[in-house]
């Protein structure tokens, strides 16, 4: 692992702000994990771009939560539920504090493993499925898996994953690509789910 730059200085938390809505500029902590990597705000910035400022009445579900950075940026911008499942027992105590500091009632916690949870999920339950696993937990396809079902037609699911994810992987799961965005070693995509009609 690669030591933190000396400039931070040991002792002082780590922290990734939310940009937009209800509590931008609010601050998130994010402990020091193996594989904890909070979506960089670029990233953010440009994801919630594409879905647009507002989620207002948006289910949405952060699996791999961590610091929490895209299921709390979802409820500040609207989303009218927002699950958030982390299995790490300390990381989820922190996100509640942060839902409790914030006052955030359309978020829930969960401490579970997010592909067990998912998969005794009822389908089509949600807008939108954050998934942003480790990097090298070899977690993607089935992740992606389970994600597919859970979102209504027309849904989307974020990916954020070491490498991209082709048109032809999305569509053996019923996805498409609906944007797709490379920021240094991060890969970020869009997914849509297929339409009903």
């Amino acid at each position: 692992m690669k030591p933190a730059p000396k400039s931070r200085g040991a002792a002082l938390p780590r922290e990734v702000r939310i940009i937009g809505g209800l509590w931008r500029r609010s601050k998130l902590p994010v402990a020091d994990r193996p594989g904890l990597r909070p979506t960089p705000d670029r990233v953010r910035e440009t994801l919630f771009n594409w879905l647009g400022a507002d989620l207002d009445g948006w289910r949405c579900l952060d699996a791999f939560a961590g610091s929490g950075a895209l299921g709390f940026e979802a409820a500040s911008r609207g989303a009218s539920e927002v699950v958030l499942l982390e299995r790490d027992r300390s990381l989820a105590a922190s996100l509640n504090a942060s839902r409790e500091r914030l006052k955030a009632t359309t978020l829930r916690i969960e401490c579970a493993d997010a592909l067990g949870w998912m998969a005794s999920c009822a389908p089509q339950r949600f807008e939108l499925v954050f998934i942003d696993p480790p990097f090298d937990a070899n977690l993607f396809a089935p992740a992606l898996k389970a994600a597919a079902r859970l979102v209504v037609p027309d849904g989307f699911v974020y990916l954020e994953a070491d490498r991209e994810f082709k048109a032809d992987d999305a569509a053996t799961l019923g996805l498409t690509v609906h944007r797709h965005l490379r920021a240094g070693h991060v890969h970020a995509h869009l997914l849509r789910a297929a339409s009903n009609a």
